[in-house]
Parts: structure tokens; sequence; C-alpha cells
């Protein structure tokens, strides 16, 4: 069986410099809130080419922390509209949910998964006060028309980058062409947004257990995440915000030191997977994802969409091919959210109906590739 991700083969490399990182952690004597954690936070935001960096205890406290640093601002406020693609995982939504704010579904392009911005200035109203933009499978959304539409209605642009990390956008300017991972900040000097990262370990950059972390240029809003994640405490015992327990500890933050690294080289490899799969996969049952060659796409995941997804992914797992749907259902047909359950969104449900994601990762090797290619051509 070619397994859909192998983690353990992923991380096998990295097993003597995990245990003596371990050992070294454990000596120091100090597990939460020390050196790793601090290195870390410095060399993630040097990496994303951002100002801070707060590191939190997953993706999904990362993205609250942010709705919740903005409230404590008062550039959010409770009961505010936040835009959000209809087609992402449940945990976009939820965020926005925890924080008391309120979602706006707008559906995707159904080429490239992620939100279609020509259809965000319709869902505006004057209770909008943000946008959550979500890279979805590793491919920046269009970032330069978000935050051209966010200027224009001064919007708050968030970002849940929990599947891009390394994704390269290239800004337009005026003046010059800035490239940096995942940091899209908008064309305008003083425009601050947020980007929310997860280390679940089968994210491109992936943890042994849970983290999360928070980037931003934006220093006072650094300032109060640093607090919030802290239960609302920057001096201890002394507690300025209504805050939670959610830090990346040290144990997490010192392997991912560890993996930092090597996430270009192994994006790179992701890269070029995706490049075999879109040039050799020829079979007019499947519709292959687009993607322009440029690096803005990580392929965290790679997403075929098929009519007959059923009887593909059965004949796929016939012929040893193990592949996952991302995702199977909707967030606005869940039953957690019986008020949506009628509401059609039609692209987003013909997508969540027809995706199938092949393996994808640094470590599958070329033979394997070259035997899904050849079954998929065969199907």
């Amino acid at each position: 069986m070619i397994p859909f991700l192998d983690l353990k083969k992923i991380n096998a490399p990295y097993e003597t410099a995990f245990q003596k990182k371990l050992k070294t952690v454990l000596h120091n004597g100090w597990y939460i809130l020390g050196n790793e954690l601090e290195t870390f936070e410095k060399t993630f935001a040097d990496y994303c080419n951002a100002s801070y960096c707060i590191g939190t205890g997953n993706g999904f406290d990362a993205l609250v922390l942010i709705f919740k640093g903005y409230i404590a601002l008062g550039k959010l406020q409770k009961g505010d509209e936040v835009i959000v693609p209809a087609n992402t995982y449940i945990a976009s939504i939820l965020a926005i949910l925890q924080a008391d704010l309120i979602p706006v579904l707008v559906e995707p392009k159904l080429e490239t998964y992620t939100i279609n911005p020509d259809l965000i200035q319709e869902k505006i109203t004057p209770k909008t006060k943000a946008i959550l933009v979500v890279h979805l499978y590793g491919q920046l959304a269009e970032m330069n028309k978000i935050n051209q539409i966010a200027v224009k209605n001064n919007l708050i642009t968030i970002e849940d980058a929990a599947q891009s990390h390394g994704a390269i956008h290239k800004q337009d300017s005026k003046n010059s062409t800035l490239e940096s991972p995942n940091i899209t900040l908008s064309e305008v000097e003083d425009s601050f947004g947020a980007a929310a990262y997860s280390f679940y370990p089968g994210k491109n950059l992936g943890a042994l257990g849970d983290g999360g972390a928070i980037t931003t240029n934006d220093a006072e809003l650094a300032k109060v995440l640093y607090s919030l994640r802290n239960y609302g405490s920057e001096k201890k015992y002394y507690n300025e915000y209504i805050g939670v327990n959610s830090r990346l500890d040290e144990i997490q933050a010192a392997f991912l030191n560890l993996k930092l690294p090597n996430l270009n080289a192994d994006n790179n490899k992701r890269r070029a997977i995706g490049k075999r799969y879109l040039a050799e996969i020829k079979n007019d049952k499947i519709v292959l994802p687009v993607w322009d060659f440029s690096n803005n796409h990580v392929f965290h995941l790679f997403v075929i969409r098929s009519s007959n997804r059923a009887d593909l992914q059965a004949y796929l797992a016939q012929n040893n091919i193990q592949t996952v749907i991302h995702y199977p259902f909707p967030p606005h047909k869940q039953k957690a959210f019986p008020d949506w359950n009628n509401l059609s969104f039609p692209i987003t449900e013909k997508i969540h109906n027809e995706v199938l994601s092949l393996p994808i990762s640094p470590v599958l090797e070329d033979e394997e590739v070259s035997f899904i290619i050849e079954i998929i051509n065969k199907y």
C-alpha cells in the first residue's frame, strides 16, 4: 500500500536530533515560554518576512486569538461580520464563531478552490469588518485583489495559512514587487494583517503534536496576542485581558526548530511531484487542479476531482493507493449548523462531492509517483 502520508518516514531523519533536543529541554528544566520557543518565534518570523511571531497551542487557537486580539484593540466588536470562504475546513468558521463574530460565506472559484474575489463585494454590509482568507490545499488565494477590496472597504485582512507554510506571494506595488512567504499585507504601507498557522503533524511543517503560530507586522496587535495566549497576562499574576492558555510548548518548538531549515526543500519536492501529476496524468474522467507554476503553491494536498469519486477511490484502493477526501461535507451542510443546512452554495457543494486527495509528500518515491500516474491513467 502506498500510504496517503507516511509521517513516520517523514520524521525518521530527525530521530537522533529529536532525542538530543528532548534531553536538552529536559535538562534545562524550563518547559513553557522558554528559549526554544523564543528561538522558533524569531526564526519563523524571519522566514515569513514578518516582524512578529506568537506561538500558540494549535492553529485553531491562533485564528481565534487574532479575532480576540482585534476585539481587545477595539478594531472588531462582537457581532461584526467576517467574510469567509464557503469552501474551507470547518475550523475557519468555528474560529469566527468562537470570537462571537458572524461568518458570511462566499463561494470559491471552481478552478482554484479558494475564495472568489469577484463575489466578495456583494456580501459586504455596514456590519462587515474583516475578511478571513483561507489558503486552501497549500495554494495562496488572490491576495492582490482581496487586499484592494479590503482597503476600499476599510476591512481587516486575516489569513488562515494552516496549509500554506512557505508559499510565496508576489505583491503588486507601484514601486516594487515584494516576495515573502505567506505574509500578504495590503499595498497600503500602514495596513497590517495577521496570519494563523497550524503545525499539526500532517502539515508541511509539522510538529509531533499540536502547535500553532500567528505572524504579523502589527506591533500593537502582537503585544496584545502575547498576553492573550498567556491568560491575558504580560507580567505574571497581573492580567490585563480575559485571555486563554494557548502556548506552543518548548518540546514542540524545539522539534520545529530542527525541521524549519528543511521546509523549502520539502516544499520543492512537493512541487516537483505536483508538476509530474499535472504533466503526466491524462484521463478525461479526472479534473486536475489549476496552478500557474509559481511558488504560490506548496501542495499541502494534491486534489483531483471526479464525478464518480467513490468508484475512483475504491479502484485506487484496490491498486494499493491510499487516498483521502478533503472534505466530504461542506460547513453549511454540517449538523452543527442547522440554520445553514438549507443554504445553497452549488460550487462549494460540487467541490465537496467530487474532490479526492492523492498521496504527495517529500518522502514519496519517484517510482511510487510513476505507479500512481499509471494506475490513474488506466482508470
